[in-house]
């Protein structure tokens, strides 16, 4: 396996007194053992289907290679409609393993259509796409389990009206549904209009969604071998059905958050140093706040838990974020991405002799220069006493983008259930969307407009 957790930065060994001991890491094992226990009992069941995704048939594999080499040899634009854990997972893989001007080279070295994920319903970035694209030359991808999303629900209906006004009963061929196969509004529009459809699991969550056909079919329509990116989850799996902490990456990344969230760090910061896994991030942060950020535990007590994640970049960020990591208050763990070998290098001219603190990097090469700054940072952040720890990546690829989307999923899923709480639900966001409803008047949200309209309205003298 390719991928190695270092967490020596979070130790009493590398950061002294602030650091966790040894005998916490022990004191933790029976927590650790039982939260694995649990994850593995959940395995395939409920909303834990996600955990056979790296498992998919050969048959869905070869259907969505199919449906994505028609799609590069037919059109010129692939769009993707879809919000939260239907978009975050295929714009991370897209931007991790494709060029990343991509939709600026030409069709001779895309060998695909170009690729778009509109996430937003702004209608500014609705309109600047169809200021770009040739609707007839543009398959749409409506990602939405529900079918009633009101954002990704509200953007197909746009494409359709827009479609059918210029093709008419050929607008169907345009059209992809990505959606539950039983249940739902999606599913009974791709029956009526014929759409091509592709089905996510009863058991898989959005954010938990990458690794199904939510994520691999813009995967593979861009180019991206998804069999390979499976196999890198697969082998994650494997190695994390270990219950030992030395053994499974996973589970020790589990454990000191845990324990750091007991010691008040409270963020998350997930930093790469590549511009590649800059979407990682994103996804991360969804998949964190969303799995952890619960008001009741399992028992129905009030806990309020969680820890806030948020992104950074290496080495932008070292230039904006940093200053607050070293000498801000103590309630963050950095994680940060090591990449070993870039897929690309570029060597620094010599010039520029006349002043030796620029010409000291002469010779030296950008991936060089990239990565000793990500060796400074985590210096400097250690000898503070500031807890981070390192996600090692021997390069970006496909078997290596899976195993860490991978990983981060368990290590989520057994972060939940050392905290006691339902890992896979989000009861909090039900409660705008129901808001939402109301506001719009739709039928059964009668009781919550009214909530709304009891509630104080804005006092003028809060507003300057």
């Amino acid at each position: 396996m390719s991928i190695k957790v270092n967490y020596n930065n979070m130790m009493q060994y590398t950061l002294g007194e602030r650091g966790i001991t040894d005998q916490q890491l022990q004191d933790h094992v029976d927590m650790a053992l039982q939260a694995h226990a649990q994850v593995e009992a959940g395995r395939s069941k409920g909303m834990q289907e996600w955990m056979d995704s790296p498992y998919s048939p050969q048959e869905l594999i070869d259907r969505i290679n199919q449906t994505a080499q028609r799609i590069r040899d037919n059109c010129e634009y692939f769009v993707v409609f879809g919000i939260g854990g239907s978009a975050l997972g295929a714009i991370a893989m897209f931007n991790a393993l494709k060029h990343l001007y991509y939709n600026e080279l030409p069709r001779s070295v895309r060998k695909g259509p170009r690729f778009y994920v509109i996430d937003n319903v702004d209608p500014e970035r609705l309109n600047a796409l169809l200021d770009i694209i040739d609707i007839e030359k543009t398959i749409f991808n409506v990602i939405t389990k529900s079918g009633s999303t009101s954002e990704t629900m509200s953007q197909y209906l746009i494409a359709m009206d827009l479609l059918t006004k210029k093709l008419g009963d050929k607008a169907h061929e345009h059209i992809i549904a990505t959606t539950s196969r039983t249940t739902g509004n999606l599913i009974k529009l791709a029956e009526q209009n014929n759409f091509e459809t592709f089905f996510i699991p009863d058991g898989v969550g959005g954010r938990f969604s990458g690794l199904s056909p939510v994520g691999l079919l813009p995967a593979a329509v861009v180019g991206i071998d998804i069999e390979q990116m499976l196999a890198g989850a697969k082998d994650m799996d494997e190695r994390c059905k270990s219950n030992d902490i030395n053994k499974n990456p996973a589970l020790a990344g589990a454990v000191l958050q845990y324990i750091s969230m007991q010691q008040g760090k409270n963020v998350s910061v997930m930093m790469p140093y590549a511009d590649s896994l800059k979407y990682v991030a994103d996804w991360y942060c969804q998949l964190w706040a969303e799995s952890l950020g619960k008001r009741l535990d399992l028992q129905g007590n009030i806990v309020n838990v969680g820890q806030t994640p948020t992104k950074a970049l290496g080495v932008t960020d070292q230039h904006s974020q940093v200053q607050l990591f070293i000498e801000g208050p103590r309630d963050k763990v950095i994680t940060f991405i090591e990449v070993q070998n870039y897929r690309s290098s570029y060597t620094i001219p010599h010039g520029c002799e006349q002043f030796p603190n620029v010409n000291f990097l002469c010779g030296h090469t950008l991936d060089n220069l990239m990565n000793n700054e990500l060796h400074a940072t985590r210096y400097a952040l250690t000898q503070r006493g500031r807890s981070n720890f390192t996600i090692v990546m021997d390069c970006v690829n496909e078997y290596n983008l899976g195993a860490l989307l991978y990983l981060l999923q368990l290590q989520t899923a057994y972060t939940g259930a050392m905290l006691n709480i339902n890992t896979f639900d989000q009861p909090g966001v039900e409660g705008g969307k129901n808001a939402t409803y109301a506001l719009f008047g739709r039928k059964g949200f009668e009781a919550k407009a009214a909530e709304m309209r009891s509630s104080k309205p804005d006092d003028d003298k809060y507003i300057v």
